[in-house]
């Protein structure tokens, strides 16, 4: 297919604006638009709602993990026993505080040899991509930051993460060298040494942006010191020239856990139960096919609205060590407690929603990096795509380029990928049954999670590409849910 008059007007403006890039870009940084050179992504100024946004969740989200863990270890994982106990006056605060797990020695090693343990396979040179074909491992490029800089990353995972889960699995299945229930025996203490971990790296990376960060070009100070830990002052802060704080901590140590951590919730309910029921094994697959995915396409993922778009604070060091091991394993800690067997009907549509939604989620990945890898040339969808041509300025002056597809999966919704991943959330919960709600948190927590994501992405498209971008939404109305939002 031809490109549209408006592709083919915009393509124009480019060529004319390589040759006057100096007059749109005055000395200031500041675009004929109203954009400034470099300046996307995490907010500048902070008015007085997003601080309190900040406190609160600062405050609430460590608060709201050890409430969900003492729901289920103390009071049959109802989530409203608790509060309601504390309002009638049948516990106390500190009846309550009481039921928090320990603080134990235990906890202490199991996290921190298993954090060395991946901090160790981060510096091991990945072979996989030698011998798997299609894999992309080994040294990659990032995206071009708001400096105009473009970083090198190790991306080796995969790799990572079939040596961890391949001595936990033959360690429970064959060796025992420690128990296979080992996290879910220790989930509660383990906690405490994860809060202490992800706090510790983060006013370490706090203190590093004021004193020796990695890229000064690239930091970003706000109007407020809580905004400034909380979403991070650094954009890609390192130790020495490998060893990425925001890469590692997004996807090592929590995501290669995640399969690690359900596998020993599974083998809990073999040895309490004699059997695994089949929502436990559906739980189990899904979640283990969604960490695969991540790993396979770890190099595709430097491009993603989280390491080319957030800068590392809190929110990524605390919400990596914490929030996601604990918080997106809700639904195998639940079954540990509640075994659930589905009738098979009811199984075999909860799997095929729950892989259905896997296929949305990776044909969307796929079709933009193909676009990408083509240049906007491959075929999508049998037809040759649409698209606009946007030019932007980094922080160095220096005029770019990007495209924006609008054909395929693309121009259906903004962020139709998004919508395959909440159709897998949906998944994961409907396979806990409907006796309870706290698995059912995790489908919540993401749909606003997901949706937030959204309106921070367009926010940073808007900023970075101007009126293309607002000719883009017109052409592409929706954000995840077509025709509907």
């Amino acid at each position: 297919m031809a490109r549209s008059k408006a592709t083919a007007t915009h393509s124009k403006a480019t060529k004319r604006g390589t040759v006057k890039s100096k007059r749109d870009a005055d000395t200031n940084g500041n675009l004929d638009d109203g954009r400034k050179a470099g300046e996307w992504g995490r907010a500048w100024d902070i008015d007085v709602f997003s601080i309190v946004s900040v406190i609160t969740l600062l405050t609430t989200c460590p608060l709201m993990v050890f409430y969900f863990h003492v729901a289920c270890t103390h009071y049959d994982c109802a989530l409203s026993s608790p509060i309601l106990g504390l309002f009638k006056g049948d516990i106390t605060l500190t009846d309550f505080f009481n039921q928090l797990p320990p603080v134990t020695l235990d906890g202490f090693q199991i996290v921190l040899p298993w954090v060395a343990f991946q901090v160790f396979l981060y510096y091991v040179p990945d072979l996989l991509h030698y011998v798997l074909p299609g894999y992309v491992g080994g040294i990659c490029p990032g995206a071009i930051t708001p400096s105009g800089v473009q970083l090198q990353y190790q991306v080796n995972g995969l790799q990572a993460w079939a040596i961890s889960n391949g001595l936990f699995l033959a360690n429970g299945l064959y060796f025992n060298w420690f128990p296979s229930t080992i996290i879910f025996d220790h989930w509660g203490e383990m906690l405490w040494v994860a809060n202490i971990l992800g706090y510790v790296v983060a006013i370490f990376v706090f203190i590093k942006a004021y004193n020796f960060p990695s890229g000064a070009k690239d930091c970003k100070f706000s109007n407020n010191i809580f905004y400034d830990f909380m979403m991070g002052i650094e954009f890609n802060p390192r130790i020495g020239k490998w060893f990425d704080f925001k890469l590692f901590f997004n996807g090592r140590p929590g995501i290669a856990a995640w399969t690690i951590i359900n596998m020993s919730y599974a083998f809990y309910q073999y040895h309490t139960y004699g059997y695994v029921t089949n929502s436990m094994w559906i739980v189990n697959i899904l979640h283990a096919m969604y960490v695969v995915d991540f790993f396979w396409n770890e190099a595709w993922y430097l491009n993603t609205i989280d390491i080319h778009h957030d800068h590392f604070g809190w929110y990524l060091a605390w919400g990596d060590c914490v929030w996601l091991p604990w918080m997106y394993t809700l639904q195998g800690f639940y079954l540990a407690y509640k075994p659930v067997d589905l009738p098979q009907p009811v199984a075999l549509g909860i799997m095929a929603l729950g892989l259905a939604g896997y296929f949305i989620f990776r044909a969307v990945n796929h079709q933009k990096d193909y676009f990408r890898r083509t240049n906007g040339e491959g075929l999508i969808w049998g037809k040759k795509p649409e698209y606009l041509e946007a030019r932007y300025y980094s922080g160095d002056g220096k005029q770019r380029k990007s495209k924006l597809l609008l054909s395929g999966w693309w121009g259906v919704t903004r962020h139709m990928n998004y919508t395959g991943d909440l159709m897998g959330c949906c998944a994961y919960c409907l396979a806990c049954g409907f006796d309870h709600i706290l698995p059912y948190f995790y489908l919540v927590f993401m749909f606003i999670l997901l949706t937030h994501r959204c309106i921070r992405d367009e926010h940073r498209c808007k900023a970075k590409y101007g009126k293309v971008w607002d000719e883009y939404t017109s052409r592409v109305p929706h954000r995840l849910i077509p025709g509907v939002f």
